[in-house]
């Protein structure tokens, strides 16, 4: 968060700016007598919000040496690495009480250094909930910094949607919009349970790692800052985090709200649908950026099939992309008060995780070809316009050129003229009863029928008339 005091002297401390006493407040290092270094917390969070611990003593991180982390990891070794971050690299390690973990060294040359750190060991130490990596300890012996967390089995999301193995199953719409709403829940947690409100500022997919059943958590919080509090409405700090997942306002200001992790999570959100990185330089020229590629797609329904992730193979109900599509959009507002509040979000996700797609029920949507609006609706169209044909068709039976008694099917079938051009049938389709003589299907055939009774008329007028002509041209001469 960059407001705790680094490691140092005490000099060095009361001789720094003064803005550092209140940082300095908030927690620190205190090195003991066999060179330990011990964490201490004064009142960093509220104890009355939930999850939050506010005395020193409730701090359940434990310390390890690191002998110890070494021994867990096997000397660091490169097979035992799961991955490298700013931080550092991140191994897999096995403690003595045989409890899997994962070890996060700093790297001393790294981005990021003993502030961010203690920002996260502060951070991760004090808030607790079930959609934030669990963190087990920490070690600062000597010029060692290490994290030990808990071991999330699945990865990252990033390692689920981009760059899918052949042989490996892509994640289902089920299972995305599982991992959205997790991933908003904890997002809830820091901004609307943790006092002072914490804005994360680094959310993004390598940061949400996977667990049990696809269970999301938020990791690294090196880069979490406390949010503003009181008559404040942001926070001003130098620009930090991941090109493609900041907001517009705090890459060019530095000006940092609640609504700048909206933003990020929309991004998110966005990979989850269509699966493309947020910044893609292999893609064709104006969709390396997926914000600027997607927004104007944002503005014709009749595009959103098209920005589904093709590994979903159509497998996904059409409305719910619509709904998770225009949530993606809401959270992508350029403005940042236009942004929905993330507990708006939350909702509006945990109801389309609540919506079981089954694709064995339904048939796999063709991007290509979808629906521009949902079948009902299309529906309700055509119930309107069979309708509509029906009345027409009415109207033109009665501007006939037939007696007006014909109106009758009795009459109608002793009318000489109706049986020639109907077969010399002697009932007629309106003698059909009850709901079958309003039906769509009963009217397309009504109309067919009055085609070609008037083509079959058309033709009869037409033989007499030449049958007339001809004779006129034999009496006059005119036959050549």
């Amino acid at each position: 968060m960059g407001c705790f005091a680094c490691f140092g002297s005490s000099k060095k401390q009361a001789s720094g700016r003064k803005g550092l006493r209140r940082e300095d407040s908030a927690g620190s290092f205190n090195k003991t007598a066999s060179g330990e270094y011990k964490l201490k917390s004064k009142g960093f969070f509220d104890a009355k919000k939930e999850g939050s611990r506010g005395d020193e003593s409730k701090i359940a991180a434990q310390t390890f040496t690191f002998r110890e982390l070494a021994s867990a990891t096997k000397n660091f070794r490169p097979e035992c690495m799961l991955g490298e971050g700013g931080f550092g690299r991140v191994y897999k390690g096995r403690l003595d009480s045989g409890q899997v973990v994962a070890v996060k060294q700093l790297d001393r040359n790294g981005l990021q250094g003993n502030r961010e750190f203690l920002v996260e060991v502060l951070m991760l130490s004090l808030l607790h909930h079930p959609n934030l990596v669990n963190l087990i300890g920490y070690c600062a012996d000597g010029d060692q910094r290490l994290l030990v967390y808990e071991f999330m089995q699945l990865g990252s999301l990033e390692d689920h949607l981009h760059d899918v193995p052949a042989d490996k199953e892509p994640l289902g719409w089920n299972t995305r919009m599982k991992i959205a709403a997790g991933a908003a829940r904890g997002l809830e947690y820091l901004h609307d349970k943790a006092n002072p409100p914490v804005i994360y500022r680094d959310f993004k997919s390598s940061n949400i790692l996977l667990g049990e059943g696809h269970h999301p958590k938020l990791s690294d919080f090196g880069l979490a800052k406390l949010g503003p509090v009181g008559d404040k409405t942001h926070v001003s700090t130098r620009v930090m985090g991941t090109y493609g997942y900041c907001a517009p306002e705090y890459a060019m200001t530095g000006q940092l709200t609640l609504k700048s992790d909206v933003y990020s999570f929309g991004v998110v959100l966005l990979e989850l649908i269509t699966g493309r990185k947020a910044i893609d330089n292999a893609r064709p020229a104006g969709e390396h950026n997926l914000v600027a590629w997607a927004r104007p797609l944002f503005k014709d329904r009749r595009k959103f099939p098209s920005m589904a992730d093709p590994l979903l193979q159509g497998h996904y109900p059409m409305r719910g992309l619509y709904q998770a599509l225009a949530v993606a959009a809401m959270c992508l507002q350029e403005q940042a008060n236009t942004r929905p509040l993330i507990g708006d979000v939350v909702t509006a996700l945990n109801y389309l995780a609540s919506q079981t797609y089954d694709p064995g029920l339904y048939p796999a949507n063709n991007s290509r070809f979808a629906p521009s609006t949902p079948s009902r609706d299309r529906r309700e169209r055509e119930k309107k316009s069979s309708g509509t044909e029906e009345r027409r068709l009415r109207d033109r039976g009665a501007r006939s050129s037939l007696p007006s008694a014909q109106g009758t099917p009795e009459l109608r079938s002793k009318d000489p003229r109706f049986r020639a051009a109907n077969g010399g049938g002697g009932n007629s389709s309106d003698d059909l009863e009850g709901g079958h003589r309003d039906s769509p299907t009963h009217a397309a055939t009504r109309h067919a029928k009055a085609v070609a009774t008037r083509e079959q008329r058309d033709r009869a007028w037409g033989e007499s008339n030449n049958n007339s002509r001809d004779r006129k041209k034999g009496s006059f001469g005119y036959d050549g």
